[in-house]
């Protein structure tokens, strides 16, 4: 059969008039085909219905059509088409064409058809794959987001350097109400500050954000359930909205913002490129001023405009803005150290956890002020954030009793207990934090002169002390020998009196060197 099949009214009148005897000549001349192709047709149809084909005039359009496409060859149609959705796939390798496809074809197919009939069978193929549904947007349900694939820039004033910065774009899908801003990256800071920039612009929420699958926002596309990211999540949960990706390779899904793109590329880009701006700040307010062209102007054809449905249609219909603007967090995973706290590897810096989750995996989730600690979903800290690097930040509730009687420790501390003792404590404590270079030196000598008065109790503990401070030296190996030998009931005047009294006299012997053996 010819590749291209006549029309079924064109097929009953070549029936009609070879069975009142026309020649194939004179029927091709008055079709306006070939002769080729009449004798291709009553060839199929004498091997099908036999010489008399007189039959077929009762035929109508449909049953004609069912005889004649039995004679298309299944390898150009049918079997052809079913490689079709493998090339497709083959064709977005690099390097891979339509010929390579059609001559790795013909290795395998006996009859294949030429180039020309396998492109315009993929062509055809392709075009019914690409059916496109009418969406209709409602009022205050989704707001389209994108970053535009061309930059602007900024042009610094000193050395005339030029910096490329994206463009972020949000466009509400009912009004077509339309938001723009450049800002210096893709990266998660500045796409979710330019998010919140255009909910404050739109002056209230919608029901459903759709960006596509960029990695500030997805860390893993799926076409189903792509994986958000939990920055993404905290904003969506903040917002009160929930964020719906399009599907990876799908533009379509959100051609609104794709055309609005185009549209800005003449309305904001041709005027801004003709113009120098040395701040983002700068080129912003330009934007904005013909943003606002841009949403006042009419559409075409019509006679409302962006700004007009959307006052009318949607800045009714969407949800309140949150009282507090959102602050942008960052989430890390740390381990809680046996000293009980988690170290906040971006800023090298330390906070306290409590004690209870030592060796466990707790999530950071900080700002650009505080730090909070998560543990099996619960809020278990919260501190100020410092970025001083290999400091602590520590709260003494976090720690055991122990170590939080150690984190007391301090001259102060010290004095303090002692005068709870007495006044002889007190001296012999001052006494050895005085003669100490540092004061830390001291602090477990007085600290255990302090523990003894659980053993003989704030009395003998005194007068201990008493006795110790009438020497050169106060230390706590002093006091415990004194309490030790029960020196401390002894009264202390009588017993220096005696010793000072006692005079011993060596006797002389040979063995006893004088005064002149050390000169």
């Amino acid at each position: 059969m010819a590749n291209n099949r006549i029309r079924m009214k064109q097929l009953h009148t070549l029936i009609t008039y070879r069975v009142s005897g026309r020649s194939k000549r004179w029927i091709a001349r008055s079709l306006g085909i070939s002769r080729k192709t009449v004798d291709t047709y009553l060839g199929y149809l004498h091997s099908e219905i036999g010489s008399d084909l007189s039959e077929l005039l009762s035929w109508d359009e449909e049953a004609l059509f069912r005889l004649v496409k039995r004679q298309d060859s299944p390898t150009t149609h049918q079997e052809l088409e079913l490689l079709f959705p493998l090339y497709q796939k083959e064709l977005q390798k690099v390097g891979v064409t339509r010929l390579h496809l059609w001559q790795k074809y013909c290795l395998t197919t006996p009859h294949a058809v030429t180039y020309s009939r396998f492109c315009h069978y993929f062509r055809r193929w392709e075009s019914s794959q690409k059916v496109v549904m009418h969406l209709e947007h409602k009022a205050g349900d989704k707001l389209y987001i994108d970053f535009a694939g061309e930059k602007l820039h900024i042009t610094e004033t000193q050395t005339g350097k030029k910096q490329e910065l994206e463009v972020f774009v949000a466009v509400l899908g009912c009004s077509q109400y339309t938001y723009c801003q450049a800002v210096y990256s893709q990266k998660k800071h500045d796409f979710l500050l330019a998010l919140a920039n255009a909910l404050t612009y739109f002056a209230g929420v919608p029901q459903a954000i759709v960006p596509d699958n960029l990695k500030a926002a997805v860390t893993k596309s799926d076409r189903y359930e792509p994986d958000l990211n939990e920055s993404i999540e905290d904003f969506a949960s903040h917002y009160q909205t929930v964020i719906y990706p399009a599907r990876s390779r799908h533009p379509r899904d959100k051609a609104l913002v794709e055309r609005t793109v185009g549209i800005l590329y003449s309305r904001v880009y041709a005027f801004v490129n003709e113009h120098a701006f040395s701040s983002l700040h700068q080129l912003n307010e330009a934007i904005r001023e013909r943003l606002m062209l841009h949403n006042q102007s009419c559409f075409q054809g019509k006679t409302e405009s962006r700004q007009s449905l959307f006052e009318e249609l949607e800045r009714p219909v969407l949800q309140t803005l949150p009282s507090a603007r959102y602050e942008l967090k960052c989430f890390r995973k740390a381990k809680v150290q046996k000293n009980c706290h988690v170290l906040l590897s971006e800023d090298k810096h330390y906070y306290s956890v409590p004690y209870r989750y030592v060796g466990q995996y707790v999530k950071l989730v900080y700002s650009a002020e505080n730090v909070e600690v998560y543990a099996d979903h619960k809020r278990v800290a919260t501190h100020e954030r410092f970025r001083s690097q290999h400091q602590y930040t520590t709260l003494k509730e976090h720690l055991p009793a122990q170590h939080q009687y150690l984190m007391n420790w301090n001259p102060e501390f010290f004095e303090e207990q002692a005068k709870k003792i007495g006044p002889n404590t007190l001296l012999a404590v001052e006494q050895m934090l005085a003669k100490r270079k540092y004061a830390e030196q001291a602090y477990k000598s007085c600290a255990g002169t302090l523990a003894l008065v659980q053993k003989v109790g704030k009395e003998r503990l005194e007068n201990a002390c008493e006795r110790a401070l009438a020497y050169d030296f106060v230390s706590l190996k002093l006091i415990r020998n004194i309490l030790d030998r029960e020196l401390d009931k002894v009264p202390i005047k009588s017993d220096l009196s005696e010793e000072s009294s006692q005079t011993r006299i060596i006797p002389l012997h040979a063995n006893i060197r004088g005064a002149g053996n050390y000169q």
